[in-house]
């Protein structure tokens, strides 16, 4: 016996040693390339904002406080105070129309064991850059809204995901 175990130890220990310089020797793959941000986005001077409504309920009553115009408003201060776009009161009148909105569509929770818990909402902060010229749209973003028990806490993850959104919106038009 231990002369079969002497015989094969080198001859693994030679395989297994081969093997790790070959996972040593591998080269990390590679990020996948970016595209590019269509121009109209980085070259855009006016926007217009529009209000696609939406809002999540529960039991009748509202999940985040503001009604259901409050993605847009904060978004609409949101963009006054970045000062980046002039912001038109016709679309007519903009080069881009970004359109904000909150869907909830019904998420269902797994349960650790199997199975799921039933749905819940999953709450989303949702804005489409469309070129106002072709109707196209040019981009999307979508902000997760974490979900939470108390009200307030809600209202602070809707805070949360708005500047999440106003912020990925300014890298974008930043050309990243």
């Amino acid at each position: 016996m231990s002369r079969i175990i002497g015989t094969r130890f080198p001859w693994t220990a030679i395989m297994l040693a081969l093997a790790s310089m070959q996972v040593w020797g591998a080269q990390a793959p590679k990020a996948a390339a970016t595209g590019p941000v269509p121009a109209q986005i980085i070259n855009a001077k006016k926007v217009f904002i529009s209000n696609l409504g939406g809002g999540c309920s529960r039991f009748g009553q509202s999940e985040f406080n503001g009604g259901p115009d409050r993605p847009y408003n904060e978004f609409y201060s949101a963009m006054k105070s970045w000062g980046r776009f002039e912001l038109e009161a016709a679309p007519a009148d903009a080069e881009l129309d970004l359109e904000v909105s909150l869907p909830c569509p019904a998420a269902r929770a797994n349960s650790p064991f199997g199975g799921s818990y039933g749905t819940d909402n999953d709450p989303q902060l949702s804005l489409v850059i469309r070129d106002v010229k072709t109707g196209i749209a040019l981009w999307g973003l979508t902000e997760h809204i974490e979900t939470a028990a108390l009200q307030s806490n809600r209202d602070k993850n809707f805070e949360s995901a708005m500047r999440a959104l106003v912020d990925r919106l300014e890298g974008l038009v930043a050309g990243h």
